[in-house]
């Protein structure tokens, strides 16, 4: 870990270590990797976007495009590592729970072979309530932005 200013740099958070962070499992687990943390801040996840995933089947036959609720939940699993993380030592033991959605845009769909850049940042903070800003990008253009809260509980 290294100094950027007042906050700390984290490289690597992977599939391993979300397992043990977040409750989630598959099918509903949507971040593979977390990188570029910068607690208190700011991180980057990483979705692998592959054609075997069970919504594909439903969304759409001959046409499979990964709903916009499920990218905006990879949004929230996103932060919610970057939450544990920051808190440290206590974070393993609290639940980040999704409050609300603002703003959602989707701009262009995301399909099997997609690899998802969601870069999350903390906007504020009070008390258990934690609001961030999310951005999607597949080969560096915006596939989807949203605003959303989430509360911290044990």
């Amino acid at each position: 870990m290294s100094d950027t200013s007042e906050n700390t740099s984290v490289d690597t958070v992977d599939i391993i270590e979300i397992l043990d962070m977040l409750p989630h499992r598959y099918p509903l687990l949507l971040v593979d990797r977390v990188k570029d943390i910068v607690l208190d801040t700011s991180a980057t996840g990483i979705k692998n976007v592959t054609m075997n995933e069970p919504q594909f089947q439903g969304h759409f036959p001959g046409r499979p495009i990964m709903p916009g609720v499920m990218i905006v939940e990879a949004m929230a699993q996103t932060a919610a590592v970057l939450v544990i993380k920051t808190l440290g030592d206590t974070g393993p033991d609290k639940n980040v729970l999704f409050m609300s959605i603002d703003n959602a845009r989707f701009r262009k769909p995301v399909t099997p072979g997609d690899v998802m850049e969601i870069k999350v940042t903390k906007k504020h903070q009070r008390g258990p309530v934690w609001k961030f800003s999310g951005l999607v990008e597949v080969d560096g253009k915006k596939v989807a932005e949203a605003d959303f809260a989430a509360m911290i509980t044990s």
